[in-house]
């Protein structure tokens, strides 16, 4: 079986493929201060609990896959896959590793892991031209042409982080829990504040990608909008523009590209 690893700045997302089918996934926080035995011994209590597994890290495990967008911590799991899973192939998702996605911006270095690990998946499920919008720290909203090349995107603040600020910031506002009021007004504060950032974030959502959509095709029509990332269900309901919800796009990328790479090892 595959393991893919997504780290993200707030979560990682833990996903086992038996083929192309993921049968097992988990989410933890993301600590940049974790070392590599650490995070062993945190993947030995999650990984231990599945039936096809075996009680010492690495049995069952045929492939690695990883992309990080915390440096640190894409530093430990490197020394993960070296210490305790042996020869099973790993694939750390960094410059030179094959995407089949070509990055058509100023500098590709800088585009995230993730977005691009997105790009491919994308491509691979629904074809382009397409928007990956990824709920997550931020809410990034990422193009993929006709032809399969990542072309850019845009970086919003993500909905927690918006909730933590207002909380921080006003001075009788609060952190609340994310959810849909019963009414866009509210009628007391929490209910106010959770409309703002439901409908807010949605209102956002629908105009970026309608203007990247504008930009992508003279055909609305022909664009896939896909919606991704932890805090996805939050805006669905609200959105007049998303196509389609794949919670686990990032780990799907993952495994295609091991599949691309592992050959070549």
């Amino acid at each position: 079986m595959l393991l893919t690893i997504d780290v993200g700045n707030t979560h990682t997302t833990l996903g086992l493929f038996d083929g192309e089918d993921i049968v097992e996934h988990w989410r933890i926080s993301t600590d940049p201060r974790r070392t590599a035995d650490e995070l062993a011994v945190l993947l030995q209590g999650l990984m231990g609990m599945h039936p096809l597994l075996g009680e010492d890290l690495g049995d069952g495990i045929d492939g690695i896959a990883v992309c990080a967008t915390v440096p640190s911590v894409l530093h430990e799991l490197r020394e993960v896959t070296r210490r305790y899973f042996g020869d099973v192939p790993a694939v750390l998702v960094e410059p030179g590793v094959k995407t089949g996605v070509p990055i058509l911006t100023d500098n590709p270095k800088e585009v995230g892991a993730d977005r691009i690990i997105n790009a491919v998946a994308a491509v691979d499920l629904y074809g382009g031209p397409a928007v990956v919008v990824d709920f997550g720290t931020a809410t990034t909203f990422d193009a993929v042409s006709a032809r399969g090349e990542y072309i850019g995107g845009v970086i919003a603040p993500g909905i927690e982080i918006s909730v933590e600020a207002l909380g921080l910031r006003g001075a009788q506002l609060r952190k609340i829990e994310v959810a849909r009021p019963r009414n866009v007004i509210g009628k007391n504060t929490v209910e106010a504040m959770q409309s703002g950032i439901v409908y807010g974030f949605a209102g956002q959502v629908d105009g970026v990608v309608r203007r990247m959509v504008r930009e992508l095709s003279d055909d609305p029509e022909e664009v896939t909008v896909i919606a991704t990332g932890g805090l996805a269900p939050t805006v669905l309901g609200e959105s007049a523009v998303i196509d389609e919800h794949e919670p686990w796009l990032t780990l799907i990328g993952l495994r295609l590209v091991y599949e691309r790479n592992v050959s070549r090892m």
